[in-house]
């Protein structure tokens, strides 16, 4: 039975040069191996890394582990090239659940997708966009005219949902965030926290003189006329972090940072 501290690591990069150079000096350090012969992917870049990484090692059961090496890194842990078998194996695990996204557009076509953060709908015009929101079934929104609206995931909660004034939500809190973007009609509404089992549907009214894209992370796919998300239960990852600073540790930190991060 292979130890947390002989587990094998493999070594993925952004195509930073420094991450690039980091990439090859633990490989060598820490006889890297290929990701499919590997028990633990360390990566090394920023977050936009991380999802890419999330994404690809979805359901493979292979933890990761992240140091920063890019420009944003609210999702990787300190970089620093020694004792890095002994970190991995200290780590502390956190399991995320992407969302699922199905989103029709208007000549019919379904489009589906993950997303780790959010699933965001977003204008594509300078018209403002019109959304009714459905929650399991039943309407809740009649109208929001606004630039977009995002549902998004606790990991997900401190990026695009916080920037729209969304609520920073506790990772394992089972909670989703309904965020509204610039909204204008009804000018007051700040959004909703939703039970991680909601099924919210989006429907674009006037989507031929207001039409709008849906993007699940990185997936884009425009003029959607309507968009299902619920979270996956099919689908899930593991990410290692320092037990000295864990992602609660730092959302918790996050909502007492008076500059945000």
């Amino acid at each position: 039975m292979t130890t947390s501290a002989e587990k094998k690591l493999a070594f993925v990069a952004s195509s930073n040069p420094e991450a690039q150079a980091a990439q090859a000096a633990l490989h060598a350090r820490y006889n890297g191996v290929s990701a499919q012969e590997a028990d633990v992917i360390v990566a090394l870049g920023g977050d936009g890394l991380m999802l890419a990484s999330l994404h690809e090692f979805m359901d493979q059961g292979k933890p990761i582990f992240g140091m920063h090496h890019g420009s944003v890194g609210f999702l990787m842990n300190r970089y620093d090239e020694d004792n890095l078998r002994q970190r991995v194996a200290g780590a502390e695990e956190t399991l995320l659940r992407p969302l699922h996204m199905s989103a029709t557009d208007a000549d019919g076509k379904t489009h589906e997708a993950l997303a780790i953060n959010e699933v965001s709908l977003l204008r594509m015009t300078a018209q403002a966009a019109k959304l009714r929101i459905t929650i399991d079934g039943t309407p809740r929104l009649d109208e929001l005219i606004c630039d977009g609206a995002m549902l998004a995931t606790p990991a997900g909660s401190t990026a695009y949902n916080l920037s729209a004034h969304g609520p920073i939500l506790p990772i394992n809190s089972k909670l989703l965030a309904l965020t509204p973007i610039s909204a204008f009609r009804p000018r007051r509404w700040r959004g909703a926290l939703l039970p991680e089992a909601a099924k919210v549907t989006f429907t674009a009214l006037e989507a031929d003189k207001r039409p709008i894209s849906a993007v699940a992370d990185n997936s884009e796919f425009r003029n959607i006329v309507e968009v299902s998300v619920r979270q996956s239960t099919s689908h899930e990852m593991l990410m290692l972090f320092d037990k000295d600073h864990s992602l609660d540790e730092r959302i918790l930190t996050e909502q007492f940072m008076p500059e945000g991060f």
